[in-house]
């Protein structure tokens, strides 16, 4: 009787004579801990970049620019799916951050793909290797690049995820994320735990790919192909048909399983390719002749609208002898027609009649064909301004082209506000909709207030002196919940809205980057997350406006009111804000790093935590405002107001204190109404902040610093 030949790798004999503590351990446990060392690995690749990129973003000193596209998409790909708003346009960061979060993204894909390599290749990875684990085939070798992909992005990964996934994404979790990775990772221990075989429990990524995870200090098992041979009795002492039957399970052991399905019954999988190619013949036959009958009801419809067109046309002629009242039918009546030469028409229509009643019943056609009416009037819009701008003087002059839009533009606002809510995706791009320098006798204004514009694209257009007041630039998307991928948002780029009347409109997390909105009114209006990024809010009305995470990087507010604003987590990196008025505003947590407050008033502000550096603070009243730990290095306090200001905690090394105002004064009886902190003049105002690398402290200062627990070299 032949003794069986026991096969060891020579991973598995050195490891057999150098055993490690971490290989006594149970098989499944150190699988465990062997995955969890290789995400572990993956992720930090990730975390460490992206956080050294944070930091180096807080940073004032550095440069900043535009952020990397292929982070922008990686971005948008990832915030789809999990329903993530995303932070649509332009937005800068520090330029090591940009290098730093490429490698973030870079890293862990880099890493994955050796650690699968290595798995392909010799069976381990080396968190496996160090645990005493090997993945092989049925074969008892490495498995191979075919078979891990399967393993670890079929098995592994996107049936788990896509479970879970499916689970949170039609439930009323949705769209929580907290439970969305409680699922994922329930789904993911639930495919590792395995499912009960001939073969011992094998996780679901193992059967797909036909592989086992054994231990590498071991022996293979004897039911695996390689030890099979091995224990087989040689060809010559078998008959031929057993010669016959080892070699064709030798051979089907190394197909695909499906390919070995299919060799096992061809006649079953010949009756499945025909049932299949029965099917597709019978809907290819379906299908075109659903597709021909269609084409031939349209074709049969656009002839019979053309005609009527026609007829219509003739009626409409000015030399025709059709009265007023039969006119108004006809135009009526090609407002009902659906048909592109009958809206082009009716738009050319409506600036070339003279009957004021006629005029109104042109309106009221093009109100009834919709929005399919809109990109008509906006090229006919664009082809007016363009007369207007361009002071053609033939054939017409000045004051009928002036008409002519004004008539034009009343067609538009009236269309947007009876389709209200119905208009996203509707471009209106570069539009006259406002008042310009040109149209001194202008009797124009489009109000829309309390409409839904959401979708609207209104990038470079004219929108002057317009009135919004109560609209909304932003709705729920097909989920009907906020602050999800899905969200609809008008586009309002690099708009001209001067003098505009916002007040109580909803426009968080529209892109207003590079827009004029000077002297506008946004009182109470809803700015939140918005991006403001180069805008222009020069002398704007923002009273109780709320502005939480927005961005308005390199944005001018030169003279604005903000009081009583929010801005907490705003980002106001190198904003212009002199002679602004943010009396109670808050701005916690703010990025007001190199800002420009000269001369502005911030009495009673909430700068907690606040990140003000390099700022210029020169001038600024700041009378009881709030500095808890705000970061002030380097800022520029001249010849401030500072009586009262909480600045425990603050950092205010570099700070230029030069003429700055820091014990309390008497209050004048004129601002009472500023609410200052009730602990008046308690020496908690400077307690335990260090001043020992402030800038230009006189002695009345210095005295007031030491007597009231300051920190300075020069306090006794």
């Amino acid at each position: 009787m032949a003794t069986p030949i026991v096969r060891r790798s020579n991973n598995q004999s050195s490891r057999s004579k150098d055993p490690e503590k971490s290989n006594s351990l149970p098989l499944v446990t150190r699988r465990v801990a062997a995955w969890a060392a290789e995400i572990t690995l993956v992720v930090t690749s990730g975390l460490i970049p992206f956080g050294l990129g944070v930091y180096a973003n807080s940073r004032s000193d550095l440069n900043r620019v535009p952020v990397n596209p292929v982070l922008v998409v990686t971005e948008r790909a990832i915030a789809r799916p999990l329903a993530l708003p995303v932070s649509y346009g332009i937005r800068n960061v520090a330029w090591p951050t940009n290098i730093l979060w490429s490698l973030a993204l870079l890293a862990p894909v880099t890493i994955s793909g050796w650690q699968l390599y290595l798995l392909a290749k010799t069976g381990s990875t080396i968190p496996k290797r160090r645990f005493g684990i090997r993945v092989v085939n049925e074969q008892g070798t490495a498995p191979g690049f075919g078979a891990v992909i399967v393993r670890e992005g079929l098995g592994r990964w996107t049936v788990p995820l896509s479970v879970a996934y499916l689970l949170w994404r039609y439930s009323l979790a949705f769209p929580n994320l907290g439970i969305f990775a409680v699922l994922a990772l329930l789904a993911i221990a639930s495919e590792g735990i395995g499912l009960p075989s001939k073969q011992g429990r094998r996780a679901l990524h193992d059967i797909l790919a036909g592989t086992h995870t054994v231990d590498a200090t071991r022996p293979l098992p004897a039911s695996l192909a390689g030890d099979n041979k091995q224990n087989q009795p040689n060809d010559a002492e078998q008959s031929p048909q057993e010669n016959q039957e080892v070699a064709s399970a030798a051979e089907n052991t190394q197909l695909h399983p499906l390919l070995a399905l299919i060799r096992r019954n061809p006649n079953l999988t010949l009756s499945g390719v025909a049932l299949l190619s029965m099917v597709a013949v019978l809907a290819t036959l379906v299908g075109t002749q659903v597709y021909v009958q269609t084409q031939e009801t349209q074709r049969k419809s656009q002839q019979i609208n053309s005609q009527q067109f026609l007829e219509l046309v003739k009626q409409l002629n000015p030399n025709s002898a059709a009265t007023d009242e039969e006119r108004r039918s006809a135009i009526l009546a090609m407002g009902t027609l659906n048909d592109p030469q009958a809206i082009q028409f009716l738009a050319d229509l409506l600036v070339k009649e003279t009957n004021p009643t006629l005029v109104d019943t042109v309106q009221q056609a093009l109100a009834h064909v919709g929005l399919k009416a809109i990109p008509e009037l906006k090229n006919q819009n664009q082809f007016l301004a363009g007369e207007i701008d361009g002071n053609v003087n033939a054939p017409l002059n000045q004051e009928t082209r002036q008409k002519r839009l004004q008539l034009n533009q009343k067609a538009i606002n009236k269309i947007l506000a009876v389709y209200s809510g119905q208009s996203s995706g509707i471009d209106l791009s570069r539009t006259q909709l406002g008042f310009t320098g040109s149209q001194a006798n202008s009797l124009f204004n489009l109000v829309l207030d309390n409409v839904d514009l959401s979708g609207i694209k209104f990038k470079s257009a004219n929108l002057n002196q317009a009135s919004f007041r109560g609209s909304r630039f932003r709705s729920v998307g097909e989920d009907g919940r906020w602050d999800t991928y899905d969200d609809i948002m008008a586009d309002l780029s690099q708009v001209q809205m001067k003098q505009a009347n916002l007040s109580d409109a909803n426009l968080s997390r529209v892109v207003l980057n590079r827009s004029d909105l000077s002297r506008s009114t946004l009182n109470r209006a809803n700015l939140s997350d918005a991006r403001l990024i180069g805008a222009n809010l020069s002398s704007t009305q923002l009273v109780g406006a709320d502005l939480r995470g927005a961005a308005l990087e390199n944005a001018s507010l030169t003279g604005a009111d903000l009081g009583d604003a929010k801005l907490n987590e705003a980002d106001l990196y190198a904003a212009r804000l002199g002679r602004v008025v943010a009396i109670g505003t808050q701005l916690s947590y703010a990025n007001l790093t190199k800002t420009d407050w000269q001369g502005a008033d911030l009495s009673g502000a909430d700068l907690e935590r606040a990140n003000l550096s390099n700022a210029n603070l020169s001038a600024t009243r700041m009378t009881g405002a709030v500095l808890r730990s705000a970061q002030m290095q380097n800022a520029n306090f001249q010849n401030a107001d500072l009586s009262l200001v909480d600045l425990r905690g603050a950092n205010v090394a570099g700070a230029d204190f030069k003429g700055a105002i820091i014990s309390p004064s008497k209050q004048d009886p004129a601002d009472e109404f500023v609410q200052t902190p009730s602990k008046g003049s308690v020496s908690a105002v400077v307690q335990g902040v260090d001043f020992s690398q402030a800038k230009n402290l006189d002695p009345k200062q210095l005295a007031y610093i030491c007597t009231q627990g300051g920190i300075h070299p020069r306090c006794p």
